[in-house]
């Protein structure tokens, strides 16, 4: 029982001393001119679904949850973020070029419409996050037109 009560208290310690160690948060606020709504035109109502489901991992202002506070869910938090960014970041796409931006539209598209995003972790936690079937087409729908148009201007 001794045993039992002092690795208690020694997990119970590294816990709070965890707790200290805390990750750089996603935390850019302004709009750059690189983001996506000044490199293509992106409808408001897109633009909502996009900040409402997408934006929290895949552009520079995520829109943190109590429990980042909490280790270790803010190293999750934050690795989940950086990998959504590395994939795409709407904040950059105006750096991507024009090849990469069509690639990155058409997985958009793929990706919403196999339900791969967002993922299920995030929906979980965010269900307003969740896109409807309308929703889905209308993305889907703007990124064929937005692809087009670029495809055009190579």
């Amino acid at each position: 029982m001794k045993i039992f009560k002092r690795i208690l208290l020694g997990l119970f310690m590294v816990f709070i001393v965890i707790q200290f160690i805390r990750p750089a948060r996603n935390e850019g606020g302004q709009v750059l001119s690189t983001d996506i709504t000044k490199s293509v035109n992106v409808p408001d109502k897109v633009l909502d679904v996009f900040k409402n489901s997408c934006y929290d991992c895949h552009s520079n202002t995520t829109r943190y949850p109590w429990y980042v506070n909490i280790q270790p869910m803010g190293w999750m938090m934050a690795r989940h973020v950086n990998e959504g960014k590395l994939n795409l970041n709407f904040s950059d796409f105006g750096t991507y070029s024009k090849r990469k931006q069509a690639n990155k539209l058409r997985a958009i598209a793929e990706s919403i419409n196999d339900g791969s995003m967002p993922i299920s972790s995030y929906t979980v936690m965010h269900t307003d996050s969740k896109l409807s079937e309308q929703n889905k087409k209308m993305i889907s729908d703007w990124v064929a037109q937005t692809r087009d148009s670029i495809d055009r201007k190579n």
